[in-house]
């Protein structure tokens, strides 16, 4: 399997930039991962949609995945109370 190239929605900016920086440092490690593995141990395929969730503490991470293209873009990253809506 070649590497992925990570790609990020624009609102995934502001998903960030709220939240604090020692959680971001290990969402961001967890999105590095992605790269080599796109559906690593513990991530769940989201019903109804061609989306994918992956735990990082409080907070989630949703991505989709094109295998095609070798990319993964990143949806949303949000604490889990707010993630879905």
């Amino acid at each position: 399997m070649g590497k992925y190239k990570i790609l990020f929605r624009a609102s995934v900016e502001k998903d960030l930039g709220i939240i604090p920086k020692k959680d971001l440092k290990k969402i961001l490690e967890r999105i590095r991962a992605l790269l080599e593995e796109p559906r690593p141990k513990g991530c769940e395929k989201l019903t109804g949609r061609e989306r994918y969730r992956l735990r990082q503490g409080r907070y989630r991470i949703v991505y989709s995945i094109q295998d095609k293209e070798l990319t993964v873009w990143i949806v949303k990253v949000s604490h889990r109370k707010d993630v879905y809506r």
